[in-house]
């Protein structure tokens, strides 16, 4: 079921109950979906792809990036050096 941010904000409590039984509203605006309200007991695509096995949550977080260099000059300048 597709619906308008105005449609939503207008009859949330109604979509809600739509919601609570079972089924997905898609929320868009200007005809662009934006947002999905699903029921909390479905599992999402990732949500179902771990209960499968076919992914596996990362092992180690990841890095911190390093500060960033300071440079000097003007960037089109600093790119034109480095494709030398």
């Amino acid at each position: 079921m597709e619906i308008g941010v105005r449609d939503l904000r207008d009859h949330l409590s109604r979509h809600l109950a739509e919601v609570r039984s079972g089924r997905s509203v898609t929320i868009t605006d200007h005809g662009n979906p934006i947002a999905r309200i699903v029921p909390v007991d479905r599992l999402t695509a990732l949500e179902q792809l771990r209960k499968e096995g076919r992914i596996q949550p990362a092992r180690k977080r990841k890095q911190t990036t390093t500060e960033p260099i300071q440079g000097g000059g003007i960037v089109s300048d600093l790119v034109d050096d480095q494709r030398r």
